[in-house]
Order: structure tokens, then sequence, then C-alpha cells
């Protein structure tokens, strides 16, 4: 397994950059075209491989009703609020009402959504992704940028 990351080095794009325009690199003559895939083309072929399709697809299956999940949770809140002032005014504790544990609820399960993201992309895709990015970064080592 290897450890060492292969863009540790590489600089971010766009970082700092502000006053530089774009030069486009000049066209390759039909001898260079023959050589070697560009960058784009190696990219492009990553991201139509069935191993790039894998991650998105886990991704999607993790975001999709995680959001939605936590969208209907938040309108149920402001619904219930709106519409059930008498509701949410109900004392639990004390001077704690419904509306401050619903409340204080949402807080929580940012929290553990938070979590389980971290927990979903560690265990289901981190590896995948990075595997992805070697086999690329080697891809890409002889092609024209």
């Amino acid at each position: 397994m290897r450890l060492e990351d292969p863009w540790a080095d590489v600089p971010a794009t766009g970082w700092g950059d502000t006053g530089r325009r774009h030069v486009p690199a000049p066209a390759a003559g039909p001898d260079e075209q023959d050589a070697a895939p560009s960058a784009a083309d190696i990219y492009l072929q990553v991201q139509r491989s069935p191993a790039f399709q894998e991650v998105r697809r886990r991704y999607r299956r993790f975001v999709v009703p995680a959001t939605l999940a936590f969208l209907l949770w938040y309108l149920a809140y402001v619904v219930a609020a709106t519409a059930a002032p008498g509701l949410m005014a109900r004392p639990v504790a004390g001077a704690l009402n419904v509306a401050m544990v619903a409340g204080l609820a949402q807080f929580l399960t940012t929290f553990v959504l938070t979590w389980a993201y971290a927990r979903h992309a560690r265990l289901r895709r981190d590896s995948a992704a990075l595997e992805l990015r070697w086999d690329t970064q080697e891809m890409t080592r002889g092609a024209g940028r």
C-alpha cells in the first residue's frame, strides 16, 4: 500500500497568481499528437472509468438521502414553529420547552451527520479515490500538460 502523497509538492492552482493570464500551449505537431494523450484526455478517461463512477455512486448514495432527511427535519421544525406555536411552547423541563429541545436537536443532528459523512467517506470512498488519484498521477506523468 502506498503511503506517501504524490501531489504533496504540487501547489494548488489559482492561489496567489491573480495577475497572471493563462497562455495556451502551442498546438502539437503531427509527430507529437501520436506520442501521448493530453492530460485533459486522461482526466476524461478517468472520469468515464467504472472505478470513478463507483466512487461517485457511493458519494451520491449517502449525500442525497442524508441531505433530504436533514432538509425535511429542518422544514418540519419551521412548520411546527409557525403552525403549532402551542405545541412548541409546551414546557418540557423548567424553562425548557419543545421548541428549544427541537432547536438543540438540530445542532445535534448537524454534528451526527458530519460524523456519519466523515465515517462513510473514510470507509467507503477514500481508498478507492486515493487509488484513482495514484493511477491518474501515473498516467499524467508523461502527458503534455
